[in-house]
């Protein structure tokens, strides 16, 4: 029989958030997650996948997962520090540090387990970390792990960040100061003023760390946004997933030789969980392969999101301040927000609402990330289906 207390706390928080239309209802999928998908037999036009670059489904990742499996088997077989680490597993590395212009890369199983890897392994509650207001949730996680002093930040405030910086290091509380931000803020699509985080790092001798999940395979002509800046030398951390433009699943970080030897020897996800499968690896070597020889798909993403944009902001939906194709349509309050992609969803296109606690409260959005694998077509009947839900409810 199970605990009366814990019953009683499921039941009413259960409730509580479905009252505030704060409740995810999660819809599986009867497809793979391309342009299109299926659910419930229903065929929709798919605005909410982050596979940027549509490699998720490419022949080519499948073909070199499959060869990856038949020679290696479907898993790694061991933790990375006994005999889990295959050559695979140092191609791929050696591959992220050159897509990324670093010394070395270590991957790691998700990029959420990167930010619990890297923060804690470097920082600890003798330090303190900057860290900005909107950052990722496995950021404020990784941050929370590490025991050291978290300062939050204004969401790119950068009068906010010196002051506070100054503050920290004047103080003589801490043995380091930390510097943490995504590089493109996922629900927003603004990308992190990285130039001047990184001239007050200088100045106060701060270390750096971006987390680049939204931004490798979409910014720098693919190499994301700390080589866009032409920053590669000035970071410390480069943060990265291989589930997003990538296609694949997993995460990096990427630094310095002694950096990633550090977190070789002293991040708790790399010592304490089996390693990445070789069909993973092999995918992902292949998507950074593909990546570096063309930027086809990175161009047409950027058209496909500039054309989706366009169409959004000429009907008079607010769009926010996206300089990637990320495309938020804010609608504002919860109910409403869910309302409107429940309607979405009648009429053939798949946006999710994101509410609270994902964004702060009465922000609520549909968030739509048009990829690389959507056609013109694709396109024009999901913006005829947003003109005409949004005025069928008032919001246009």
């Amino acid at each position: 029989m199970s605990s009366k207390v814990l019953e009683q706390f499921l039941q009413e928080n259960l409730a509580d958030l479905k009252a505030k239309g704060l409740y995810n209802v999660i819809d599986p999928l009867e497809s793979p997650n391309g342009p299109t998908i299926k659910i419930g037999g229903k065929e929709l036009i798919n605005l909410s996948s982050n596979n940027y670059l549509g490699l998720a489904t490419d022949p080519r990742l499948i073909e070199a997962a499959t060869e990856a499996t038949r020679t290696y088997g479907v898993g790694a077989g061991a933790v990375r520090t006994i005999n889990g680490t295959l050559k695979l597993h140092l191609e791929l590395e050696q591959k992220i540090a050159e897509f990324k212009h670093t010394e070395a890369a270590i991957a790691y199983q998700s990029g959420f387990n990167c930010n619990m890897a890297a923060i804690s392994a470097v920082m600890d509650k003798n330090d303190a970390i900057l860290s900005d207001e909107l950052n990722h949730a496995s950021i404020i996680d990784g941050c929370r792990l590490s025991r050291a002093t978290i300062i939050r930040v204004n969401h790119s405030d950068i009068d906010d960040l010196r002051a506070k910086a100054k503050e920290a290091v004047e103080s003589g509380k801490y043995g380091k100061v930390m510097v943490i931000t995504d590089g493109v803020f996922s629900m927003d699509g603004d990308i992190a003023k990285l130039p001047e985080i990184v001239e007050i790092a200088e100045e106060f001798d701060l270390i750096t760390y971006v987390d680049d999940a939204h931004g490798s395979g979409v910014l720098g002509k693919g190499a994301g946004t700390v080589k866009h800046f032409g920053l590669s030398d000035k970071i410390d951390f480069q943060i990265g997933t291989l589930s997003k433009a990538i296609g694949v699943v997993g995460g990096y970080v990427a630094g310095r030789q002694n950096l990633i030897d550090w977190l070789k020897v002293r991040s708790r996800p790399f010592l304490f969980s089996t390693a990445l499968t070789p069909a993973d690896v092999a995918a992902a070597k292949r998507a950074i392969d593909i990546l570096m020889e063309s930027t086809e798909l990175h161009d047409k993403l950027w058209e496909n999101g500039d054309y989706l944009k366009k169409g959004l902001k000429s009907m008079g939906f607010n769009i926010g301040d996206s300089e990637t194709p990320i495309t938020p349509c804010i609608i504002g309050e919860e109910k409403t927000t869910q309302e409107f992609s429940k309607r979405l969803y009648e009429e053939g296109v798949y946006a999710k609402a994101i509410v609270f606690p994902t964004v702060p409260k009465g922000t609520g959005r549909v968030r739509n990330m048009p990829t690389a694998a959507h056609t013109k077509e694709m396109l024009d009947q999901a913006l005829a289906i947003y003109e005409k839900v949004g005025k069928e409810m008032g919001i246009l």
